[in-house]
């Protein structure tokens, strides 16, 4: 069974045991937790009522994401700036589809 779910502006195809990085929730590693938005579920190959349906997932560890290099130029200004950006993330562990 499987489902797609929406967290963080980002839509996820899950199911039991798979492992996804999501942008940050709040929770300790080794918590229990619900994902609500859910917007598809199937079995299959046939659709299921996603309303009846619920993801359990457990948080691995809460981590940052690779860096994203900013570099701004302006040409023949002599104006250079490298910046960087780590964005914050959670692992998660789907725990059940059910």
């Amino acid at each position: 069974m499987f489902a797609v779910v929406r967290t963080g502006g980002k839509q996820y195809r899950v199911a039991a045991g798979d492992k996804i990085a999501v942008e940050k929730l709040a929770g300790e590693a080794g918590e229990t937790i619900t994902l609500g938005d859910i917007l598809l579920a199937g079995k299959d190959g046939e659709v299921l009522d996603a309303s009846k349906v619920s993801v359990s997932a457990e948080i691995i560890a809460q981590a940052k994401s690779e860096k994203v290099v900013v570099f701004k130029k302006r040409r023949r200004h002599n104006y250079r700036r490298k910046n960087g950006h780590r964005q914050q993330m959670t692992l998660l562990r789907i725990v059940s589809v059910a």
